[in-house]
Order: C-alpha cells, then sequence, then structure tokens
C-alpha cells in the first residue's frame, strides 16, 4: 500500500512538472532562452514568437511573430528576414550587455538588438498586440522600452503600430515587403512616411518601388490623406496622424478588440492591402487595396494633369494650361504633361493672381514648404512674392483652416474628387483667371440645377393656377408665368411644353453629361452627402447604373456582374452613352414615326430569351 501511494506522488507531481515546463509564457530573463521547437505566447493567447519555415520547399529558419490561433500561418514581424539560420540549432537568448541576441551553432550572433541604455535586469516580453520588447523589471513604468519590434516593422503593418519618423532619434519606421512567398528578406515595394524636417516639407503616406514612386496617399490636412477616401469614418478602424517637433507618424486602432485585421504590403500583386480574418470561412478576406484605380499610379497625367476616373480620357490639363506634346496626348502619352496657356508676369505680381481648386488630391509635397503660424492670407501674400512658388492652401484644413503650404515647381500627381475638404489656390495670369471665370454655356446650365426646388403645388398656388392674368409672356419652349411665394419672393415659371425639348430625358442627360465631366457628385442630394460618410459607394451605384442603361443591351451587365461590381473594390469599365441619350431618342422616335405610317406585310418569328439585367 505505502509502495502504490509513494508511486501515485510520484506520478501526480511529474505531470505538474511537465504541465509547468510546456506552460505557455510571454517572457524570458537572462538565464532563459527560446531555442527551436520552444515559442513565447502572448498573455492572451493571440500572438507566437519562435522559429518558422515560410515553406515546404525551403529549408531555412527564421525567428519571427505569427498569429497563434489562425490556421493560415500568418508570419507579422521577423527578426532575421535576410540572414537565415539553415538549421535547427537557433536560439534566442539575452547577452551580458542586456540586449536580445539570435545565435545560430558555435554562438554565432545572427541577429542582435541595441540599446543605448543597459537594463539593470533585463525581461524579453511578447506583448498582447504582437510587439516584442525588451524593457528594465526594475523600472516602475513598464513601458519605458529599451527597444521594441514595432520600431523595426517588416511587411505588416498591426493596430497602435506607427509608421513614420521619430525626429529625436532620427528613427524611421516603415513596411517592406517579403522578396517572394518564402524569401521574407526586404522587397523593394515600401510603404512609409515621407518628409524633409530641415527643409519643412509637407509630410506624406508613400509607396515606393525601388526609389521610384508607386502611389501617394496624399498629404495630411489635419482631417485625412487627401489622396485617400477610404481612411473616412468606418466601423474597422479608427486612425491618426501626429506631425510636431518630436514626431511624425500614421498609425490606426481597431474599433472591435475582437476583430482582427492587419495591413500587409503584397509584393506579388503590387498592392498596400488592409486584410480582415473571416474565422467561419477560416480565410483573410481584402477589406480594401491599393492602389485601387488607374488615377492612384503616381504621376500618370504628367506635370500640372488632372487624372479624373469618370473623364474621357481620364487625364485633362488643369483650367489654365494645355498639352506641352498635343500629338502624344491625343495618342493617350500624358507623361510629358501640361503646359501653361499664357505665362506668369512675374516679377510683376499685379497681372497674377490664384484661381481656386476644388476637391483635388495635393501636388506631390517633396516640393513644398510649411509655415504652421501663418493664416490664408499671409500665405497667399508669401506666396504671390515668390516667382518660384506655384500654389499654396492651408497646411491644416479643420475648421476655417490655419497654417501654410507652398508648392514649388510644376504640379504633379493631382487627381479630382467628388469631395473633399480643401482648396487648392493655384497661381495663374490674371488674364487667365477672368477668363476661365466666366461661365461657359454648360457651366451656366449646371448651376441652374442647383436652384431650389419647388413642388407642382406650390408653384400652382404662386402663379394662381398659372392664371392667364400671370403670364409675362410666351417664347419657343413654353408660356413664362409670374409668381409669389406664401413668403413674399416673387419668381418667374417658366411651363415647359411637350415639344421644348426640356424635359425629363433632358434632365437624364444631364446625368450622363456631369459623368463625362468628372461631376458625378453633383448628381448626389445635398442632405446624403452632408449625412452619409461613404461617397465612393453611392458614386459607385450611380457608375453601375449608368453600365446598366446603356443604348447596346449587349453593353449591359447581368445581375450577377452587378452584384459582383457593388460589393467589390475594382475598377469598373467606363460607361457608353445611355439608351436615353437626347440624339439617339430623338433617332428612335423619327424611327418609330415611320413604323407606324409603314404598313407590314411580312410575318416575322422572334424567340426571346430572358435574362435579368
Amino acid at each position: 500500500m505505502a509502495l502504490f501511494s509513494f508511486m501515485f506522488i510520484f506520478v501526480i507531481l511529474r505531470f505538474f512538472l511537465l504541465r509547468a515546463t510546456f506552460a505557455l509564457v510571454d517572457s524570458i530573463r537572462p538565464s532563459e532562452s527560446i531555442t527551436d521547437g520552444r515559442t513565447l505566447v502572448s498573455s492572451d493567447g493571440t500572438f507566437q514568437l519562435g522559429f518558422f519555415t515560410p515553406s515546404s520547399s525551403s529549408k531555412n529558419r527564421y525567428m519571427g511573430i505569427w498569429y497563434k490561433n489562425i490556421p493560415v500561418q500568418t508570419v507579422v514581424w521577423v527578426a532575421n528576414r535576410c540572414n537565415p539560420i539553415n538549421d535547427s540549432s537557433g536560439t534566442l537568448t539575452i547577452d551580458d550587455k542586456g540586449n536580445l541576441a539570435l545565435l545560430s551553432k558555435n554562438n554565432s550572433v545572427v541577429w542582435s538588438t541595441s540599446s543605448l541604455k543597459q537594463a539593470q535586469k533585463p525581461l524579453v516580453q511578447l506583448l498582447d498586440n504582437g510587439n516584442l520588447v525588451l524593457r528594465d523589471e526594475k523600472d516602475a513604468n513598464s513601458e519605458n522600452y529599451l527597444w521594441q519590434s514595432f520600431d523595426s516593422p517588416s511587411d505588416t503593418f498591426l493596430s497602435g503600430m506607427k509608421i513614420g519618423w521619430d525626429l529625436r532619434r532620427n528613427l524611421t519606421r516603415y513596411l517592406s515587403a517579403w522578396k517572394s512567398f518564402d524569401d521574407p528578406c526586404n522587397g523593394d515595394f515600401t510603404y512609409r512616411v515621407e518628409l524633409d524636417a530641415r527643409l519643412h516639407t509637407y509630410p506624406e503616406v508613400v509607396i515606393r518601388e525601388g526609389s521610384a514612386k508607386f502611389y501617394r496617399a496624399g498629404a495630411w490636412n489635419g482631417i485625412g490623406f487627401t489622396g485617400s477616401p477610404e481612411l473616412r469614418p468606418n466601423p474597422v478602424f479608427d486612425y491618426g496622424f501626429v506631425y510636431n517637433d518630436d514626431e511624425v507618424y500614421y498609425t490606426y486602432n481597431l474599433k472591435n478588440k475582437s476583430l482582427i485585421s492587419i495591413i500587409v504590403m503584397n509584393q506579388t500583386a503590387r498592392l498596400r492591402q488592409r486584410l480582415v480574418w473571416i474565422e467561419t470561412e477560416r480565410i483573410w478576406s481584402p477589406y480594401n487595396s491599393i492602389p485601387r484605380d488607374q488615377c492612384d499610379s503616381n504621376g500618370l497625367c504628367g506635370a500640372n494633369g488632372n487624372c479624373i476616373m469618370t473623364g474621357n480620357p481620364v487625364c485633362q490639363c488643369l483650367k489654365g494650361f494645355k498639352p506641352k506634346s498635343q500629338e502624344k496626348w491625343n495618342s493617350m502619352d500624358w507623361s510629358e504633361g501640361c503646359v501653361r496657356n499664357s505665362p506668369l508676369s512675374c516679377p510683376d505680381n499685379n497681372k497674377d493672381g490664384f484661381m481656386k481648386f476644388s476637391s483635388l488630391k495635393l501636388p506631390d509635397a517633396e516640393h513644398t514648404l510649411v509655415n504652421k503660424s501663418m493664416n490664408l492670407e499671409e500665405c497667399r501674400a508669401k506666396c504671390l512674392s515668390n516667382c518660384s512658388c506655384m500654389a499654396y492652401t492651408n497646411s491644416d484644413a479643420r475648421g476655417i483652416g490655419s497654417g501654410c503650404v507652398m508648392w514649388f515647381g510644376d504640379l504633379l500627381d493631382i487627381r479630382q474628387f467628388h469631395s473633399g475638404e480643401e482648396d487648392l489656390y493655384i497661381r495663374m495670369l490674371a488674364s487667365e483667371i477672368e477668363r476661365n471665370g466666366t461661365k461657359s454655356k454648360n457651366e451656366a446650365h449646371e448651376e441652374d440645377l442647383e436652384l431650389p426646388l419647388f413642388s407642382l403645388p406650390t408653384i400652382s398656388t404662386a402663379t394662381n393656377n398659372f392664371s392667364d392674368k400671370n403670364k409675362l409672356g410666351e417664347g419657343g419652349f413654353g408660356p413664362v408665368y409670374r409668381g409669389i411665394l406664401k413668403e413674399g419672393q416673387e419668381i418667374a415659371v417658366k411651363r415647359l411644353s411637350k415639344s421644348s425639348g426640356q424635359g425629363v430625358n433632358e434632365f437624364k442627360n444631364e446625368a450622363w453629361t456631369l459623368m463625362k465631366e468628372g461631376k458625378t457628385f453633383e448628381l448626389i442630394e445635398k442632405c446624403l452627402r452632408d449625412s452619409y460618410n461613404n461617397m465612393e459607394e453611392v458614386l459607385r451605384c450611380i457608375h453601375v447604373g449608368l453600365l446598366c442603361v446603356q443604348q447596346s443591351p449587349i453593353d449591359r451587365p447581368n445581375m450577377s456582374s452587378v452584384v459582383l461590381m457593388l460589393s467589390g473594390e475594382s475598377a469598373l469599365p467606363e460607361p457608353k452613352p445611355p439608351g436615353y441619350f437626347m440624339e439617339i431618342d430623338k433617332r428612335e422616335e423619327d424611327h418609330s414615326s415611320s413604323r407606324k405610317i409603314k404598313s407590314s406585310s411580312i410575318c416575322d418569328t422572334s424567340i426571346t430569351i430572358f435574362e435579368a439585367r
């Protein structure tokens, strides 16, 4: 019996010792290490640190961090990105100087950290947000990190991470894609915040392909990035941008802590993607991707060009400019950009002025100057006094606006959006401003659409039911009546005749015209513009609607295609003229009239196959 009791106690003790040995731990101290096959796990069980191999075709071993409970291996950080270990001899430890060190066989240092301050009692810990930190246990502030993996990101942007500059330490944090799916070494596809702190340039988020700019998110104007409408208020994440003398960085935080979402640089697809983990389907689903469309290609339209996705062609010269090479422009080669219609008169500033442009992605900020203490009028005067200054605006668009940013040289990588928080003032010869200030017939008509709308009963009451006594005259489009509204405002009302050519078809025609001119935004009811956050979604619906009413049924998408178009973010084809386009309607009307007169003696039989469109 005594022997049985002894054996029982021995088994129980061994069980607890084994359990303690394999318990999940989130940290190591100088006397401990992580060998190949062992891991650290964050206290909430989300992230895991250890050795991994990127693919079955590779024998290389890397130290990295990944999601513990996601079956699809999702590595978010790699220590020895370009210096793999080719066997299982790897060990992660704390060296005698208190730094984190990754060793291979013969204790060769493969990778290590460097800290200006040595910890008295160093501790390496994997946090719940995926950040691996080195700190001093004797420091009362547990967030005083001597080193952290968030300061040297790999290809993944996690919630709470910062992308940008720590100007105090001259530290830059940026993402760089893997070279390939099985090689985590730094690729040439990078995502970073760029500025020149010495020259006080305007900071902006940029994707580079090697040394060339691939995409610009646009400058930060205090509200958002002027080229990134996808960063509007949304149910997934909050974002922020810090810009002061110590730091310049972009960050985001997930609103729902149970949601798993990351930003990753996709080297193969050449995309910066936001992915969301869908647990029910066990997949990473793209939430958004950039570049989104043709106009996101950096500098597509050349100097002083404006990219309008709904335009035909997409590249247009800014007002006051013309193609540098009309021949190349006509062949859709926009690389040479646009030049001024009239040269500037500077230094005779009395003949120069500024034309206001709205809802633009602000130009490339490489050659800019920022002064946060100036107001807009001071900014204008400063720009006008410098012949090299081509444009200006507020550096901060919040409220009434504040600060000053000026552009020098050609204006590059501009695109037109349907809405925006900021205006850009571009230098122009005064006579050019006056010439462009004269409204064309089409522009005057567009303004008519913005006049107040009245119901028919209101108009009928105001004109005494279109009484002949109120008639002011009659023209080719119908009679004009004098009316008085309830509040006493006097109005003139034109009652269109059926043959006036100014009715429903003409209003429908306006949708097509506005789309071709890149002004689809004007179709949206003002109250919806003010209350709805995702205008790009509304504009996508309008675009799909125009595809559905193209003149030829063959060109119209079927319903399955419509569903894909509305639910996705891929570029949409340009719609062809709609079936209700005025000139087409007129031809059909004439053809229809001739058919009514002509009797047919031929009996035609047709078979119709129905398909939802």
